[in-house]
This record gives structure tokens, sequence and C-alpha cells, in this order.
């Protein structure tokens, strides 16, 4: 009867070790490509949007693209900080490269999409930055993966806020995208 349970405990620890372990070590390297993934795909987005002053509602499709290719859903945050010089206020002394004499409002995710949307004529608008506006954008998963799965059955360690995959970069615009 020892014999038999040793058998047992044997193959179930061989299976373990055999299957699932391997599966775990794929599903963490999986997250880890998409991880990068993500990364480099925020990181070229944003500068796209800085160097050019830009932003259209086909950059911003051709990264929720990119990024859910990967096979997860995020959650995406932009915000806009936008340089108000108060052209209105009258000065003797203006200067735009003074402290404390500009103001910045933001703009965020759900304002920038609803300029981005498509107006009457079915042509799409787009959001045209200044030189000294900051642009930034977050990405995180909203979606639970494989291997928080296995982790979440195995050690309890991450819960159901959590997230996995995320990236952000932000800088200031470098270039007026007022042009047509």
């Amino acid at each position: 009867m020892g014999d038999s349970l040793m058998t047992i405990i044997a193959i179930v620890l061989a299976a373990i070790l055999m299957f699932v372990f391997p599966l775990m070590s794929m599903s963490d390297r999986t997250d880890d490509i998409s991880q990068l993934t993500v990364k480099t795909a925020t990181t070229e987005f944003v500068d796209k949007v800085r160097t050019t002053g830009r932003l259209s509602i086909d950059d911003y499709a051709a990264f929720e693209q990119e990024i859910a290719a990967t096979g997860n859903t995020y959650d995406i945050e932009m915000e806009a900080k936008i340089l108000d010089e108060n052209p209105g206020k009258k000065t003797t002394q203006a200067s735009s490269t003074r402290i404390g004499e500009n103001v910045s409002y933001s703009m965020y995710t759900s304002q920038i999409l609803d300029i981005l949307s498509s107006n009457n004529e079915g042509t799409s608008k787009v959001l045209a930055l200044k030189e000294g506006d900051m642009f930034s954008t977050s990405v995180r998963n909203t979606n639970t993966t494989l291997s928080q799965q296995l982790k979440n059955f195995f050690y309890t360690v991450a819960g159901n806020d959590t997230y996995t995959i995320a990236a952000e970069h932000g800088g200031y615009v470098t270039a007026n995208g007022s042009g047509n």
C-alpha cells in the first residue's frame, strides 16, 4: 500500500514538473513579449505625435491595432497639456519664455477622441498641438492573461485589479502641427 501511494505521488509530481511549470514559463515569456511590444508601440506613438505636432484618428487606430495584436485588451489613457499663452492679456513685456505667465489646461482621452471623431462631412479631424505643449499616453491591460491565471491558481499572487502589461510615455511637443 505504501509503495502504491508513493508511486501516485511521484506521478503527480512528475506531471506538474513536466507540464505545469513549462506552461507557466511560456506564459511568462508571452507576457514579456507583450510588454515589450506595448512599450515600443506606446513610445513610437507618443514620439510621432510629439515630433509632428499632430494626432489623427488614423494614427490612434493604428496604435490600437498594433497593441491589440498581442491578444490582450487595453485601457488607453491620453493627456494633452495645451499651453495657453493668454493672447488677450495686455502687458508691456509679454514673453512666452517667462515663468509664471503661461497656463496649461489638460485634455483627456474622451475629449481628444471627441475632437478626432468624424464631423458631418465624414472627414476626420486632427488634433493640432503646438511647440511647448505636452502629450502623454499610458496603457494597461484589462484582461487576465494566462500567466496571471496560473499564478492566481498556484500562488494567489495577482489580484483581479492588477495588471501585468503596462507602458507610459510622454514629453514636450517639438513642432507646430497647425498646418494642413
